[in-house]
């Protein structure tokens, strides 16, 4: 008799949605640290580069932590870095001597279980019984946004109730969360395939294939497009825009994320006869439009409409690339997807870390302000949406699968 994996779904679906919690709450405050802790921009942009290259390692080691360890305790452990990692944002920066210092442990803590989340989650939302793989991936991640906006919302509310000065307290409060799917996760039915150790010979297979170091270019510039934009959105609003914080945050980063998770949520919802490349290149070239709108229009109501767009720009780069790689090489495990999870999460290092230097250098070189240099910065990451534009328009792939 076959088990009943509805627990397992939420308890993927929620895995997703505690990933962008880990990702976006910090960022939504960077504003408020900076004029308390007398930051910079790119100490700022360092912090998410920390993020990311943390998750870099992860994804790197975690064919070897899944085998070590099962997927089980893997899961748990994802969940445990992520709460304590959150818990402690809330409390170094204001014990410790150096609250940069402070800051960047309890990054680097709750990236460990934000990176092995990322891993987990696709590889185990894969595994399960499904007709139309490509469309309830999709449907996984978009619980990704979702999560997003619920981080969004309820810390506006929350600092709109109990001010800026608390915002350590809000990161204690929400690391309960990652807590309780942790003990989810300790009862859900997992797929036996999950128990499987990495095949090293599929694995060489994949890395001589000409094919799989596109689909790992594809990830790099699918994440940089989309953190680029989702890091600094609260902050351009605020600086780049002139807006109150609770309005920046509620009509750039939430109508980012809410775009984003529409654009999932309606893929995952239908089965989408149009080519995977194509729908990619659509994305990739609306992303570019978004971008250039955000940057060049002086009016902030549309440049701020650009921010949010964007969102859905990005939505189905993540997630259809990984199905686009997936339908080419069928049979691929965990270690696929933590390789195509590795490229990606550089994307998502290189994207805002960019996005922060060039922001400052600009700034600091040509004396401007705060607004100019942060456009500066998001013009330059444009170059991200280009590349995904122009690697998939003179790819030509082979569409006949490789079984691995």
């Amino acid at each position: 008799m076959q088990p009943n994996y509805q627990k397992t779904w939420h308890c993927c679906y929620w895995g997703a949605a505690l990933q962008a919690l880990a990702i976006n709450l910090a960022p939504l405050f960077f504003v408020t640290l900076q004029n308390e802790f007398h930051i910079s921009f790119e100490q700022i942009g360092r912090l998410v580069l920390v993020t990311f290259l943390v998750q870099l390692a992860v994804d790197f080691l975690s064919v070897y932590i899944v085998s070590r360890w099962g997927y089980r305790l893997s899961l748990v452990l994802a969940h445990a870095f992520t709460s304590v990692g959150l818990f402690l944002f809330g409390v170094l920066p204001r014990v410790l001597a150096d609250a940069y210092v402070g800051m960047t442990i309890a990054v680097f803590i709750y990236s460990i279980g934000a990176g092995l989340l990322e891993v987990l989650i696709s590889p185990m939302a894969n595994s399960l019984p499904s007709d139309r793989k490509a469309e309830a991936l999709t449907f996984v991640h978009s619980f990704y946004p979702l999560g997003q906006v619920l981080t969004i919302v309820l810390t506006t509310l929350a600092v709109r109730h109990i001010g800026e000065q608390y915002w350590w307290l809000i990161f204690m409060v929400w690391s309960v969360f990652p807590f309780i799917n942790l003990v989810r996760g300790l009862r859900v039915p997992l797929p036996e395939t999950l128990t499987q150790t990495a095949n090293n010979g599929r694995f060489r297979q994949l890395l001589k294939s000409p094919t799989f170091w596109v689909m790992l270019l594809l990830m790099m510039a699918a994440g940089a497009s989309e953190l680029a934009m989702a890091q600094w959105a609260s902050t351009f609003a605020e600086k780049g825009l002139n807006i109150d914080k609770m309005w920046g945050d509620l009509l750039g980063p939430l109508l980012f994320a809410v775009f984003m998770g529409l654009g999932r949520f309606c893929y995952g919802k239908s089965c989408s006869s149009v080519s995977l490349r194509w729908l990619l290149c659509g994305c990739a070239a609306l992303a570019v439009a978004c971008y250039a709108v955000a940057v060049f229009v002086p009016i902030p109501l549309i440049a701020l409409i650009g921010c949010a767009i964007c969102g859905l720009a990005v939505s189905l780069m993540w997630p259809v690339t990984l199905s686009f790689c997936a339908e080419h090489f069928p049979g691929g495990d965990t270690a696929m997807f933590s390789v195509l999870a590795l490229a990606g999460d550089l994307g998502c290092a290189l994207g805002p870390w960019l996005t922060g230097l060039v922001s400052d250098t600009v700034q600091q070189r040509f004396l401007l302000n705060a607004a100019d240099g942060l456009k500066a910065g998001l013009a330059v990451a444009m170059v991200f949406p280009l590349l995904l534009f122009f690697t998939l328009l003179f790819f030509k792939p082979s569409f006949r699968k490789t079984p691995l």
